[in-house]
């Protein structure tokens, strides 16, 4: 069950709303977070059932490891070294088993030629976003940054199904409070608005502007031509650019508006990442939660205050080593994450120097080496990286003459001129149009904002039988 679908929207939803404010309204406190607690089991049920049981067994386990080095005294430190060790252990272990055993397997046969057969694990949706979470609950449980909290608040942490699936990656020192807030237990309208607001332009994202454009470039990716034109490696290369942004940034504005309309505030993921003017303006804006998490977690971890500045550009390299792997079980996400590293190095001993790029050669530049650092991304070879990449320089394929080459141009735009059209809508919508969390931040709840959205949802509607499962979900 993902949230673009007539079940969600028109079931699981509402059930699950109303329920839990009727309880409240009851003072039933307890009675109506365990109801949370419980839909969410099942919204995630409904797309792992096989994993459901290992699922619980994790968040009970870490939630005894991260309690007991809660109540341990100061002077335990070896025992609460060794609880952290088992408990990043496990989850370490659990992901690497479902996320990289064919991956190890693979590199093994090639290294000594053996035949070890595959073990094709269908991969648990969530598993990598969760796994973050309670890591990040272990270690701040460790540092003596929680307080030790009851079982069902922790649990309404892990599992509240806004974010439980793709994220945006939560903290519980962030969430917790507002779950216990006694503002929160009844329905706000203004909240309610809010969040119906981000959920329709999540929706509209997703099915009305990614999915068409990640159907046809998914399509190219997965069947390269034999001989790729430079107009159809750049156009498909963008294409799926922005179909992801829309596709992740679209599952974020839902996930936000859900958490409003339950009058919890998840943070925003995503702001405006293609007006970046170079590589760290980029992670900056992009998937901020993931960028939090990593700096907090693993940045912060090698690169303390006072280091010399060499041990930075270490500690970013490392990071990014950490975000490709975790993004996918193949050496072109880490060879992805290499680059990035290397690019946001750059534009950080350019700041440091003080070097410059005017504003449009950076955007551009910028701009461009997200699109080619993005194929390495989509590609499921180096070979068919390479490929797109030739491709992207075969000017021969652009004729003699600008004149056939404008012929050209103009044949391909209109051999796929619905593509294109939701491609200039797109690229329009990220250069020139305000981010969600800048309407957010404006919002207000008049007749204009939810006529607004009510388009979006009748527009998001009509195509809802079309709909493509969200690209996160494979990693």
């Amino acid at each position: 069950m993902i949230f673009s679908t007539y079940r969600f929207i028109f079931y699981f939803l509402p059930i699950t709303f109303f329920v839990y404010f009727l309880l409240n309204r009851f003072k039933c406190y307890s009675l109506s977070k365990i109801w949370l607690v419980v839909c969410s089991l099942y919204f995630y049920a409904q797309g792992s059932p096989s994993f459901f049981v290992f699922f619980l067994a994790s968040i009970t386990g870490n939630y005894i490891c991260g309690t007991t080095m809660v109540r341990m005294e100061g002077n335990q430190t070896y025992q609460k070294k060794l609880l952290l060790a088992i408990g990043l252990l496990g989850n370490v272990a659990l992901l690497g088993y479902y996320k990289y055993t064919d991956f190890f397997i693979e590199n093994f046969n090639l290294l000594t030629g053996s035949d070890v057969a595959l073990k094709r694990i269908v991969l648990p949706i969530g598993i990598s976003f969760f796994t973050f979470q309670l890591i990040a609950f272990l270690v701040d449980c460790y540092r003596g940054e929680t307080k030790e909290y009851n079982f069902i608040s922790y649990l309404l942490f892990i599992t509240f199904f806004p974010q439980l699936i793709v994220g945006p990656i939560i903290h519980h020192a962030e969430v917790v409070p507002q779950f216990e807030d006694e503002r929160n237990l009844k329905i706000r309208p203004e909240n309610l608005a809010l969040g119906l607001f981000l959920f329709s332009i999540g929706c509209a994202k997703k099915i009305v502007l990614a999915d068409p454009l990640t159907t046809d470039a998914q399509k190219f990716f997965n069947n390269l031509p034999a001989n790729i034109t430079m107009i159809q490696s750049w156009f498909h290369s963008i294409e799926y650019t922005v179909s992801y942004y829309f596709d992740l940034s679209g599952y974020a504005d839902m996930a936000i508006g859900l958490g409003y309309m339950f009058n919890i505030a998840i943070p925003h993921n995503f702001d405006s990442p293609y007006k970046a003017r170079n590589f760290q303006d980029y992670w900056r804006r992009w998937h901020m939660t993931l960028s939090r998490f990593l700096s907090a977690y693993i940045f912060k971890s090698v690169y303390k205050k006072g280091d010399k500045y060499r041990n930075y550009y270490v500690a970013t390299m490392v990071t990014f080593l950490v975000s490709g792997f975790w993004h996918g079980a193949g050496w072109t996400f880490v060879v992805w994450g290499i680059i990035n590293g290397l690019l946001v190095c750059i534009a950080s001993w350019m700041k440091r120097k003080g070097y410059k790029f005017p504003f449009l050669l950076a955007f551009t530049l910028t701009a461009i080496g997200v699109v080619m650092v993005r194929v390495l991304f989509v590609s499921n070879t180096f070979a068919g990286a390479w490929a797109v990449y030739k491709g992207m320089f075969n000017f021969a394929s652009l004729g003699g003459s600008f004149g056939v080459f404008l012929h050209k141009l103009y044949k391909f735009f209109r051999w796929r001129k619905s593509y294109a059209l939701y491609l200039v809508v797109g690229l329009f919508i990220c250069w020139f149009m305000p981010n969600s969390k800048a309407l957010a931040e404006k919002f207000k709840p008049n007749a204009r904002t939810m006529l607004f959205a009510s388009i979006l949802m009748m527009l998001s509607i009509v195509n809802m039988n079309k709909v493509v499962q969200f690209l996160y979900f494979q990693f």
